[in-house]
């Protein structure tokens, strides 16, 4: 059985384990905390473990809860520096808000502050899978937020929306909710006469992209429409859905999963582990572009050869996960590198029979294997 609808995110024989976003609009207002709105999301969260499901929430807003604390302009996002400590202090406030009101209900809520790197190194993205295991075995719901406090504008997600579906593949859920402060998406700008809210798409395309608008129009938090596409894409890869939908209103879970107000994202494929977390990978140390014959092959279930390589990007090592590109400049693939970036441009260009004598020892069979790939 697989998801279909929105209403099956409320199904625990369809939906076992589920992935809530909020945004920092939704729980930061003009007057700081909206305490009875969150309180009434606890409530529904306690209400889908009453009927059998799993939830883990990724929750922003330790920045602005800080910012307000400290003083700082900008909602805390005048500068990396002031990010940093905003959520040093907020992150505290975050986590015992969501402690008090869980623990309303009789239940444990248990804090994971996760950076780009922990999700994006196969050891760590593990750990912290048996983390969140552990957690939901133990009847807990794990609250998580990015390590903003040490995180830098290299290494960092930048928004929760993508965290979210990273965080859903490593616990292995059925689906992401992500509330926002729209409906979902729209055919073009909602501020625009005509706009369709669109209720379901299947694979997000360039068409998809096109019709997202980049910012978030509460200009509290961090991310926009393309942050929630980006994200759909993360998920459907792993087999996981994905919806958006209006936190702005009472009962949000309920208001999207019984009215069918959102838009949800279904996924095309189901990657295995390995190949879900490659795929879903953010942050690459570099690029392969390849010719035409070498794309081709790549469709095929083909390893990568040097001979189809026309370019090489970056600087990487033997192990570091890569970018494979047309010449178009379009994303094909992602995979682990067979060579580092200085010996596969001695490689590139040249047949599987002169690399002996181009390295001076006996080569691998492919600069990324198909084991190793994951065709996007």
């Amino acid at each position: 059985m697989k998801i279909t609808r929105l209403s099956d995110l409320a199904d625990a024989a369809l939906c076992r384990r589920l992935v809530v976003k909020v945004g920092s609009s939704l729980l930061v207002g003009k007057h700081g905390v909206r305490r009875a709105w969150l309180e009434g999301l606890v409530a529904e969260i306690a209400a889908a473990r009453a009927r059998g499901q799993e939830v883990i929430v990724v929750s922003s807003g330790a920045i602005a809860l800080g910012a307000a604390k400290l003083g700082l302009d900008k909602g805390g996002r005048g500068s990396l520096a002031d990010a940093q400590a905003a959520a040093a202090v907020g992150q505290i406030a975050l986590s015992g808000l969501w402690a008090e009101l869980l623990g309303a209900h009789g239940v444990t809520a248990a804090q994971l502050l996760l950076t780009l790197e922990d999700l994006e190194d196969r050891r760590r993205y593990l750990n912290a899978t048996a983390t969140l295991t552990r957690l939901l075995d133990a009847g807990a719901v794990p609250v998580i937020n990015e390590n903003d406090s040490v995180a830098t504008q290299e290494i960092r997600f930048g928004d929760n929306d993508r965290l979210a579906a990273r965080v859903a593949q490593a616990a292995q859920a059925n689906a992401v909710l992500l509330l926002s402060d729209v409906d979902g998406l729209f055919d073009r700008n909602p501020a625009e006469a005509g706009a369709q809210l669109l209720p379901e798409v299947r694979g997000v395309t360039a068409e998809v992209h096109a019709m997202a608008t980049g910012g978030s129009s509460s200009g509290m938090g961090s991310g926009g429409m393309t942050s929630k596409l980006q994200a759909a894409e993360i998920a459907e890869r792993a087999g996981i859905a994905l919806a958006i939908a209006s936190g702005l209103h009472d009962a949000p879970i309920a208001r999207a999963t019984s009215d069918a107000i959102g838009t949800l994202f279904l996924p095309r494929r189901k990657d295995a582990g390995r190949k879900a977390w490659l795929g879903g990978r953010l942050r690459l140390k570099g690029a392969l572009v390849i010719d035409a014959g070498a794309a081709r092959a790549l469709g095929k279930g083909s390893s990568l050869l040097a001979a189809g390589v026309i370019r090489v990007e970056g600087e990487f090592q033997r192990g570091d996960a890569v970018a494979i590109r047309s010449d178009a400049g379009a994303t094909l693939a992602h995979g682990l590198a067979e060579y580092d970036a200085l010996e596969c441009a001695r490689l590139m260009g040249h047949n599987s029979a002169e690399h002996a004598a181009l390295l001076g020892y006996a080569p691998r069979s492919a600069v990324v294997h198909r084991d190793q790939m994951v065709v996007l």
